[in-house]
């Protein structure tokens, strides 16, 4: 009886030894699989912290190119503003090449045309405007063209 107990104790103890066997073999699946997950985790997660920096760079030289092209633009308007006030202020001293056709009938003989050649107000205002817009047009296309060289290729 003795015999049989003590058996009934060791089938017991081998039963709970390869439960527990098992169990530890179990959980060393579950780890290694666990630990392949982990490395393709970290591996996307390197790929997107990459990504992101690549991005942060491309943003930032974007921001410095918009600025360096915003400071050209507001130079360019500076100057223009400048000319119009000097013109503004000195009329004499704006020159505009021009033709003017010969008139057809000469004109009576001790008649001088006392004034000379001046634009109309609105050819000036829209000269002004036309030279204020055109820088604007300037530096959009320029900053186009530094976008498409440095972005897009």
């Amino acid at each position: 009886m003795k015999w049989q107990i003590k058996s009934g104790i060791i089938l017991i103890a081998l039963a709970l030894m390869g439960s527990a066997a098992f169990s530890v073999w179990s959980v060393y699946a579950e780890n290694g699989r666990l630990t392949e997950k982990n490395a393709a985790l970290n591996q996307s997660l390197s790929a997107q912290i990459a990504l992101h920096n690549q991005q942060q760079a491309r943003l930032k030289h974007l921001a410095e190119q918009d600025a360096q092209r915003l400071q050209e633009l507001t130079y360019a308007k500076s100057e223009i503003d400048r000319l119009h006030s000097a013109a503004l202020v000195h009329p004499e001293r704006v020159y505009i090449k021009a033709n003017c056709p010969a008139a057809a009938t000469p004109a009576a003989p001790g008649m001088a045309d006392a004034a000379g050649a001046r634009p109309t107000d609105a050819a000036i205002r829209n000269y002004w405007l036309l030279r204020e817009r055109i820088a604007t047009t300037e530096q959009m296309i320029r900053g186009l063209q530094d976008y498409i060289q440095t972005q897009c290729q």
